[in-house]
């Protein structure tokens, strides 16, 4: 058997969940090691990460294991080092670049359809000079978004999708996303902190998608090491 201590933050969903998987690093040879851990495992405890302002549909928890004991059998037998690790990471990582490619195009959409209905002397705004340099801005970060992920997807269906091809398309969706909403809640004026218009949601959650599987500085480094062939990783 196995002895895992340790703690974790912002696992999703860790809450209420059944089987919760753990990465934990083994003090005999210093490589980490994946296992299965039953939620009613003595020494497991978890706590729901309260307050959030974004991504609330998950619920996020703060786990602590003290003396968990687990049977190998409950060991993940092909994980081996963190190399594994990372290949999880690469696929969520793509997964992460999708939702911001989701949330730019929502925002851009409800600003569009504003734009279109919203009426100030006498004339909708989408026929403002300014506004419809937002929503030209707004669509093309958009469309470089979607053109990057279908790209990405089909390497990923052929095989060839390598560490930093995922981390480079967090990295430019997170920040796009993040000039896209931005755009967006302008459009709207004060309208746009309203939850009734949805842009102020997706502000939020791109705040998160921004952070999460590897903060783009994370995931800048990870492009940089392949591109120059230097880790900069301390």
């Amino acid at each position: 058997a196995w002895v895992l201590d340790g703690e974790k933050y912002w696992i999703g969903n860790a809450t209420f969940a059944d089987l919760v998987v753990v990465w934990a690093r083994d003090l005999g040879d210093g490589e980490v090691k994946g296992f299965v851990l039953e939620a009613d495992t003595p020494g497991f405890s978890v706590q729901k990460i309260e307050g959030k302002i974004a991504l609330r549909a998950v619920e996020n928890g703060h786990i602590r294991l003290e003396g968990c004991r687990v049977p190998e059998s409950h060991r993940l037998q092909r994980a081996g080092s963190f190399r594994t690790t990372a290949d999880v990471l690469r696929l969520t990582r793509a997964g992460v670049a999708w939702q911001a490619v989701g949330a730019a195009l929502g925002a851009y959409e409800k600003a569009l359809e504003y734009a279109g209905t919203r009426e100030q002397f006498g004339k909708p705004i989408a026929s403002f000079q300014l506004v419809q340099n937002h929503l030209v801005a707004m669509l093309g970060d958009v469309s470089a978004m979607l053109a990057l992920c279908l790209r990405l997807s089909a390497m990923q269906d052929a095989g060839t999708m390598r560490d930093e091809h995922a981390s480079l398309a967090k990295v430019f969706t997170a920040a796009r996303c993040r000039e896209v909403v931005a755009r967006a809640r302008e459009v709207f004026g004060g309208k746009g902190i309203l939850l009734e218009t949805h842009v102020a949601r997706m502000f939020a959650d791109t705040e998160a998608i921004y952070s999460y599987e590897g903060t783009n500085e994370i995931n800048t480094l990870v492009v940089g090491r392949a591109i120059t062939g230097l880790s900069a990783f301390v």
